[in-house]
């Protein structure tokens, strides 16, 4: 018995408008977004939410910003730059723009999206942890669909198993772990579940921040076992540590070291904004 299935080779492009090629990967961003949109709007209506209903649309566009910005930077700092190095930029310096090439970096966009956060949080009078504690449930939707992306894309496929594995998918005569697949059920479903359901009551603030941290970067650091190491890196050390894990080890330390500082000093959510 071989794998039960074959990737088909999607083609990455969705659709066109004209010259216009509208490709899978900005459709899921788009859909992540949308999904994001919608839940804080819900999230703002609730009597301790940081911000109102009525900031929630410049919540979002802040946010889009840092995660696109802060994602394609980090993609190129993380991964393009040491596998082209900087004479790879400067032949092609709108590589920067496609991001259906390579893709996004997750911790760039994090980076990216807490700046945003901070920038949008002094705008309104809020602690920075307010603002992380809001988004943080509705982060894992775009993560899902982001994976999806990258299964569409046929690219970060897993290492080859065992080709009668029921989890095998053939990849040009290869059997792999579908790893995109993988994330897209940790990181897109079951993080957000997790999140949606220790958020329904309010918890003291840095504890929604902090679960999210350690739940995602235990996700990423096991799912990374079974990953094909990034391109241009191979193993770090010990023939199985990889770029993927380095950077999400920190996230477990900070979402552990979040937990107890929420705990121990018991700070509960702000309160001040008014729901119309």
């Amino acid at each position: 018995m071989l794998a039960l299935f074959t990737y088909p080779h999607i083609d990455p492009i969705a659709f066109r408008i004209g010259r216009l090629a509208v490709h899978w990967y900005g459709l899921m961003y788009l859909g992540g977004f949308v999904l994001g949109w919608l839940g804080t709007r819900s999230r703002a209506r609730r009597p301790y939410s940081p911000i109102t209903p009525l900031q929630v649309d410049d919540f979002v566009f802040f946010s889009a910003l840092g995660v696109i910005i802060g994602g394609r930077i980090g993609y190129m700092l993380f991964y393009f730059l040491p596998m082209k190095g900087l004479q790879g930029f400067i032949d092609d310096p709108l590589v920067l723009f496609k991001i259906w090439q390579g893709g996004m970096s997750f911790h760039g966009g994090l980076l990216g999206v807490l700046f945003a956060l901070w920038l949008f949080g002094r705008r309104v009078g809020q602690p920075f942890f307010a603002m992380t504690d809001f988004v943080a449930p509705w982060i894992p939707p775009g993560l899902g669909l982001g994976r999806l992306g990258n299964f569409i894309n046929g690219e970060l496929w897993g290492r080859p198993t065992d080709p009668n594995a029921f989890w095998a998918v053939m990849v040009d005569g290869t059997p792999r772990h579908a790893s995109q697949l993988y994330e897209a059920f940790l990181e897109g479903v079951v993080l957000f579940l997790s999140l949606w359901w220790f958020s329904r009551k309010p918890r003291p603030t840095m504890a929604v921040s902090g679960l999210f941290l350690l739940l995602y970067g235990v996700f990423r650091f096991a799912v990374e076992f079974v990953r094909e190491p990034d391109e241009g890196y191979g193993y770090l050390a010990f023939g199985w540590v990889t770029m993927g894990q380095v950077l999400s080890a920190p996230m477990i330390v900070a979402g552990v070291v979040l937990l107890v500082l929420a705990y121990r000093v018991n700070r509960m959510p702000a309160t001040n904004a008014t729901v119309p």
